[in-house]
């Protein structure tokens, strides 16, 4: 089935050197659910957010989760940082599992090394203090830097880092002297001051104007080459994905429904649902014409949705069996699964989101 092609900048070069010695993710997401109670008290329902969602992550790596709005993204980041606590399933952080100590005896140690940058740059940021005072903060308090000086100095190198210059005069203002594509700088500037091994970035450059996105996506390679940091990259645009991630991660309705490295994903789609998205990326090169990939039908209701593949009331391409159980795993190659009825399932040897 052919489909216009994503039209991105070239990808920069990935390196390879980022792979874990010892073979151990830094991150690893196992059977991952969330169900929010909604209702009255006398008709209590269940929101089924994520819904069994496990994946990998490596020391230097950036993982795509891409999908479209309400489909778990941010809801998958958010109880990695245990903003919300899981229904069920592990997290596991460097080799332990975080869910076994509780968020406030694990809130300094973990969050140190996990950091999230959240989507709006104009609500992340106190209009009350200061860019000096709030980068200065997270430092004090884990301890980063000891005196006033080392303190300012360190300030001022997460500045120049994130590229704002001069950093003296950056130090001084505040955000609302700031664009939107500084005050994301200032974010990303504000989760490094911790001096952090995994990023959450929660649509970092949704809400920044074209022209600036892509200095935002290169500081975020540039981060990952030179400190070694892993990224969980959460956005609905696909052509960002392919550009800065190594791995992409399809979500629909809580379930990660393909996954593989992120140009052979994209170049060779496989479900349903992958080939609606893509088809939906406009390509300048190529002609007006018919979409060849059209969805029908609405989005299930994720409070106690139906049996089956999620997306089978919209797929173009719907079996019977779509309706009465959910497909399992088929590896299609090395490193590309996804959940289908089309291709014959082998959950023994898909992995877990590599």
């Amino acid at each position: 089935m052919s489909r216009p092609e994503v039209p991105s900048a070239p990808a920069p070069e990935r390196s390879t050197a980022s792979a874990v010695a010892s073979g151990q993710p830094l991150l690893e997401v196992r059977h991952l659910v969330k169900h929010f109670p909604v209702g009255s008290m006398l008709e209590r329902k269940q929101l089924h957010a994520v819904n069994d969602v496990s994946f990998t992550l490596d020391r230097g790596e950036v993982v795509a989760l891409v999908g479209e709005s309400g489909s778990g993204k941010s809801t998958t980041a958010r109880l990695i940082v245990r903003l919300y606590e899981p229904t069920s399933g592990e997290i596991i952080f460097d080799g332990k599992d975080i869910l076994k100590s509780e968020p406030r005896k694990a809130s300094l140690a973990f969050r140190r090394r996990v950091q999230m940058i959240f989507q709006d740059p104009f609500g992340s940021l106190s209009p009350n203090h200061s860019i000096g005072f709030q980068l200065e903060r997270p430092i004090i308090i884990h301890k980063r830097a000891r005196g006033r000086a080392a303190v300012r100095e360190k300030v001022y190198q997460l500045l120049e880092t994130a590229g704002l210059n001069p950093p003296e005069e950056m130090a001084r203002k505040y955000p609302f002297e700031l664009s939107g594509g500084q005050r994301q700088r200032v974010a990303i500037a504000r989760a490094l001051a911790v001096e952090p091994e995994l990023i959450l970035a929660d649509e970092p450059v949704s809400m920044l104007d074209v022209s600036i996105r892509m200095g935002v996506l290169n500081l975020m390679h540039k981060l990952k080459e030179e400190n070694g940091i892993g990224f969980l990259y959460i956005t609905h645009d696909l052509a960002s994905a392919r550009y800065i991630a190594d791995r992409t991660m399809v979500m629909y309705a809580g379930h990660i429904v393909e996954a593989g490295e992120s140009v052979t994903l994209m170049d060779n789609p496989q479900h349903p649902y992958t080939q609606l998205l893509l088809s939906a990326v406009p390509n300048p090169r190529a002609g007006l014409r018919t979409r060849e990939v059209q969805a029908r039908g609405e989005i299930p209701s994720l409070i106690n949705p139906p049996p089956g593949c999620p997306f089978a009331p919209r797929c173009p391409r719907v079996m019977s069996e779509c309706r009465k159980t959910m497909p399992g795993m088929s590896t299609i190659e090395q490193d590309h699964w996804l959940r289908c009825h089309l291709f014959s399932p082998n959950e023994q040897t898909a992995p877990a989101a590599s």
